[in-house]
C-alpha cells in the first residue's frame, strides 16, 4: 500500500475533490435532474404530475427504497428518443469530469423503457454514443452495464437480455437492481449464467436493505465479480472474512444509504469498519439527482461525518480502480496519477 504522508485537515476536502477516481455504482436514470426532466417533458409533450421543478424536488423525501423507486420510474417517463438518452448521459458525464472521475461504469435499466414501448436500440445507442463522446471530448472513460429489474420475473429478464444481444458490443456486463427485499439473487440464476456464457461481466445489488444471505447468493449462485452496496456484510463474520480474502469489490453509496434510511445519520455509516476489515470498498453516488450528491459530495460529506483520513481516501480511490473492469494499463495509469495528486498535497502542507 502506498504510504500517504500527512495532509493538513483543512486540505483534505480539496484533496478528495481533486484526486482521480472511478465510479462503479451509478444508475444513469438516477442522474436525471428535475430541470432536465422538465426540459425533456416539454420537448416530448409528456405531462408530469408535478407543477414545476421545485414541486418535483420537494417530493424527494424518501423513507425507503420503494418510495424512491416510485418517483424514479415517474421521472424516467420523459425518456423517449435516442437524443434523450444521450442528453441524460452527457449531463452526468460532464458532472463526472468536474469531479475528477476518470472512469465510470454506468448502470442502465432497459426494462424501465421497453415496457413503455421505447425500443432497445433507442436506449443503448443513445447512451453508448455519449460514452464514445465522453472519451473523445472529456477524456472520461465510460462503459455501460445492463441491469435487470428484480421485482419483475426472470422470464422478463431473459427476454430483455435476448433483445439486447444484438448490441452486446456496446455494454460490458449485466447487473441486478430495483426492490431488493423479497427478490433474492437466485431468482435470476439462469439469465446470469447466460450472460456469463456470452463473456459479460457480472455484478448485483445485494446487502443494501436485504440480508447477508443475499450476498452469499450473489457470490455463489450468480457468481458475481462485484457486489453493489454490501453494507449489511458486517452482520456476518464469515462473509466479511471471505470478502476480504477474495478482494471482492463493494460499491458503497453513503449519501444514498442516508437518504433511504439504511443509516439515518451519516456519522454512523459503517464504511470505516469495512475498510478496517480489509475489504475492497469504494464510494459511489448511486442515484445522485435524487440522493443529494454526485461523487465529490459523497466523498466530502462522508469524510466530514465519519472522520475518515487521507490514507483511507487513498484506499477508496485505489480500490475504485482495482474494482473496475478497465484494462490493467488504464488502472496503472490512473493509480500513478492518484499517487501524484497525494504527493502534491503532502508537499504543500
Amino acid at each position: 500500500m502506498f504510504k500517504v504522508h500527512a495532509v493538513a485537515p483543512h486540505r483534505l476536502p480539496q484533496l478528495l475533490r481533486e484526486m482521480p477516481k472511478a465510479e462503479l455504482h451509478i444508475h444513469i436514470e438516477g442522474s436525471l435532474e428535475p430541470e432536465l426532466i422538465f426540459a425533456l417533458a416539454q420537448r416530448n409533450g409528456v405531462k408530469l404530475p408535478y407543477a414545476n421543478v421545485e414541486a418535483l424536488r420537494a417530493a424527494y423525501a424518501f423513507t425507503n427504497l420503494q418510495s424512491f423507486l416510485d418517483i424514479y420510474y415517474a421521472g424516467a417517463s420523459v425518456l423517449l428518443h435516442e437524443q434523450d438518452f444521450y442528453d441524460m448521459a452527457w449531463a452526468y458525464l460532464e458532472r463526472a469530469k468536474a469531479d475528477h472521475v476518470v472512469h465510470t461504469e454506468m448502470f442502465f435499466d432497459p426494462q424501465t423503457h421497453t415496457e413503455r414501448g421505447v425500443p432497445m436500440a433507442t436506449v443503448i445507442n443513445g447512451l453508448h454514443r455519449a460514452c464514445v463522446d465522453a472519451q473523445a471530448q472529456l477524456g472520461v472513460s465510460a462503459q455501460l452495464i445492463l441491469c435487470f429489474l428484480r421485482h419483475l420475473s426472470e422470464e422478463a429478464a431473459l427476454q430483455t437480455f435476448k433483445d439486447a444481444l444484438p448490441f452486446k458490443d456496446k455494454f460490458i456486463g449485466v447487473g441486478l437492481d430495483s426492490s431488493e427485499v423479497g427478490h433474492p439473487p437466485e431468482k435470476f440464476k439462469n439469465v446470469f449464467a447466460l450472460a456469463h456464457a456470452h463473456g459479460l461481466h457480472l455484478v448485483a445489488h445485494a446487502g443494501e436493505e436485504g440480508p447477508p444471505a443475499y450476498m452469499w447468493s450473489a457470490l455463489d449462485v450468480l457468481h458475481v465479480e462485484r457486489i453493489d452496496h454490501g453494507v449489511q456484510a458486517v452482520h456476518d463474520a464469515a462473509l466479511m472474512a471471505r470478502l476480504a480474502k477474495d478482494r471482492t469489490p463493494l460499491t458503497v453509496c453513503p449519501l444514498s444509504n442516508q437518504k433511504l434510511c439504511v443509516f439515518p445519520d451519516l456519522k454512523n455509516h459503517n464504511i470505516g469498519q469495512l475498510l478496517d476489515a480489509g475489504l475492497c470498498v469504494t464510494i459511489n453516488s448511486d442515484d445522485p439527482a435524487y440522493f443529494g450528491g454526485y461523487m465529490n459530495d459523497n466523498f466530502v460529506q462522508t469524510f466530514e461525518a465519519t472522520g475518515l483520513n487521507a490514507q483511507q481516501a487513498y484506499a477508496l480511490a485505489s480500490n475504485s480502480f482495482e474494482g473496475s473492469f478497465a484494462t490493467e494499463q488504464q488502472k496503472n495509469q490512473w493509480l500513478h496519477a492518484l499517487k501524484q495528486t497525494f504527493q502534491k498535497f503532502s508537499e504543500q502542507d
